[in-house]
């Protein structure tokens, strides 16, 4: 396999690790959004986020939590984003399941995703749509 986030993991290719215990790596991303741009990523490789077991995802789920407010201290960021772009189509680049943590300043002027107003009719289709599929 010639993953990236596998040769950090495995200490064949370097990375600025802020973090990590048995199951999970926080680095540094080197083409950051904002100071203190982070990855949180697991050890154990899987391509995307829908690979995941429920446990699996609450384990990685619960590292952002408790990583993400400690960066945004320590930092001195006032807020965060988290972003988790699964598939290609929701811009993920390495195929290797991995959560941002993005670093929020006052008046940073970052926009991370345009918002448009759906008509009414649309948004009463897409309900109907989804209303008893999720559970």
């Amino acid at each position: 396999m010639d993953c990236l986030f596998c040769k950090i993991v495995e200490k064949k290719m370097a990375a600025q690790v802020i973090y990590e215990d048995d199951n999970y790596l926080v680095f540094l991303d080197i083409n950051p959004t904002t100071k203190g741009h982070s990855l949180v990523v697991p050890k154990k490789h899987a391509d995307n986020f829908t690979e995941f077991n429920n446990k699996e995802a609450m384990g990685l789920a619960g590292v952002v939590h408790r990583v993400a407010p400690q960066i945004v201290q320590a930092i001195g960021a006032d807020g965060y984003n988290l972003g988790l772009n699964n598939g290609v189509a929701a811009g993920q680049i390495i195929d290797h399941v991995h959560w941002h943590i993005i670093p929020r300043y006052e008046n940073d002027k970052l926009r991370l995703w345009d918002r448009s107003e759906y008509e009414s009719e649309i948004l009463d289709q897409t309900f109907d749509t989804l209303k008893g599929k999720i559970n």
